[in-house]
């Protein structure tokens, strides 16, 4: 069990927790090295490491799953790998396609319940580093998709799991970012998902997909709908809300999963937090009254800290010798 996040009484409000470690600009000086993955399809995984695995040696590889048009730039990421070298272990952040700077080969992008590559990555490195314990970290959409991931009935391949801030229902959570102020999270977040298609027709990979006029689209279930869910093999936006959503599904994982939920999450509503009977055994919830959007700052103002990075490579830890 794990003590609860307590927010300070100077940054007690949702959205400074949610923007502050973006607008405090942290300087991190990570000698970090990159690799670049072909995958099955005859794609890419951009990879960052903060240092490259010995075959021989059994230090633990922690794997970071970073959010919607996530990277290594974001603040979340840079900080938990900073955190994990400092833990002796060795970071891994693999970026989902099109958010590494450079847009992928093939029509796919990624999504919330888009696996495969996640799966192809820890295969590979269950076979290039066997004596490494593999654990890994999620963030928000990279969260839940790593909950769906834990919850296929093959092995995980991995000791232990860290999801943070995971939008578990995809169709509430579309919802609430079209109500008040998370209405500028949706429109940031949306400028660059378009982004993100302006950069893959440049490559020709769509070409043969029907984009419909993309740069209109205002909301995510929108964008969903005509992008998303045409794109990757679903009926329709409801349709992939209700096969990704990794709610229902918590009941079935059976790797050691830590769940951290702010009540307060701009980006949620309170029916997407589980209650304990709605996981299984192997999953211990991190639920605080507040915390924001991947936030959880403490601290006083002049030196705030992040609980985030104290946290859980602490809790992580206790898997650290694990193999599978």
């Amino acid at each position: 069990m794990i003590n609860s996040f307590k927010a300070p009484f100077w940054c007690g409000n949702a959205h400074l927790q949610t923007l502050l470690p973006t607008f405090l600009n942290r300087q991190f000086r990570l000698p970090l090295q990159h690799q670049t993955l072909t995958t099955p399809d005859n794609d890419f995984l951009d990879l960052v490491w903060t240092e490259r695995p010995w075959a021989d040696f059994n230090k633990p590889i922690v794997i970071i799953f970073h959010g919607l048009e996530g990277s290594i730039h974001s603040p979340y990421a840079q900080g938990m790998m900073s955190a994990i070298k400092k833990a002796g272990w060795i970071g891994l952040l693999m970026h989902f396609r099109g958010c590494s700077g450079r847009p992928n080969l093939r029509a796919r992008s990624y999504h919330s319940g888009e696996t495969s590559d996640a799966r192809f990555l820890i295969n590979w490195l269950k076979q290039q580093y066997p004596a490494h314990p593999l654990m890994a970290i999620g963030y928000s959409l990279g969260g839940n998709m790593l909950l769906n991931l834990l919850a296929e009935p093959q092995p995980s391949g991995l000791a232990a799991t860290v999801s943070v801030s995971a939008p578990l229902r995809l169709d509430l959570c579309s919802v609430r970012l079209q109500q008040g102020f998370s209405r500028i999270y949706q429109h940031h977040l949306l400028s660059r998902m378009k982004a993100n298609v302006d950069n893959k027709v440049s490559t020709g990979a769509l070409a043969e997909f029907p984009l419909p006029n993309y740069k209109q689209l205002s909301t995510f279930h929108a964008f969903d709908q005509m992008i998303t869910a045409p794109l990757h093999g679903f009926a329709s936006a409801a349709d992939y809300y209700q096969q990704c959503s990794a709610f229902e599904k918590l009941t079935s994982i059976n790797t050691p999963c830590l769940l951290i939920h702010a009540k307060d999450d701009p980006f949620m509503t309170p029916e997407v937090i589980p209650r304990s009977d709605q996981v299984s055994a192997f999953v211990e919830l991190a639920i605080s009254e507040k915390g924001g959007h991947v936030g959880f700052v403490q601290g006083n103002i002049q030196r705030p800290t992040f609980w985030l990075e104290q946290t859980i490579p602490t809790w992580l830890s206790q898997f650290s010798k694990s193999t599978l």
